[in-house]
């Protein structure tokens, strides 16, 4: 007998997804996945998803530009136990072609497909060898073009 894969009602159209499993050294003392983890997932998903784009660390470095995370925010409401598969979509809601990014974040049960948690990242271009916040490349602004509009996030 197989189990059918749920239909995922995604926030917004076309996410980037990053896959993931809940493992046993990610659950805590009340039997579910900590919530620190589900800030590692974020920062992984966003990373993928810039590497994807063409952006990683390599290409920062080559321009002595990056994105660094200046505010997170994280609304859990399902928990999640070791083995469950998590699929994490992520887009780019906010980019004001100066300094400032924003992406917004959901986390679903791979296996149920209900949703464990909302979230955003708020970013700053930064130049990397002095840490001081700096206008974005050109590579940026067109790079990291919204993938979905969010009233209030641009």
């Amino acid at each position: 007998m197989t189990q059918e894969t749920p239909e995922i009602v995604w926030d917004f159209p076309s996410p980037f997804i990053y896959e993931t499993r809940v493992e046993k050294q990610h659950i805590d003392d009340f039997q579910h996945t900590n919530n620190v983890v589900y800030l590692t997932w974020m920062a992984k998903t966003a990373w993928e998803h810039s590497k994807a784009l063409g952006l990683d660390f390599a290409a920062y470095a080559k321009i002595n530009r990056g994105m660094v995370v200046r505010r997170h925010e994280l609304e859990y409401l399902a928990a999640s136990r070791e083995g469950e598969r998590v699929l994490i979509g992520t887009w780019i809601t906010g980019n004001d072609g100066r300094l400032r990014l924003r992406r917004r974040f959901q986390m679903v049960n791979g296996d149920t497909g209900e949703t464990l948690l909302r979230g955003l990242s708020d970013f700053v271009c930064i130049n990397i060898a002095t840490g001081r916040a700096t206008r974005m490349p050109p590579e940026f602004v067109s790079t990291y073009a919204l993938t979905a509009n969010v009233e209030g996030d641009n």
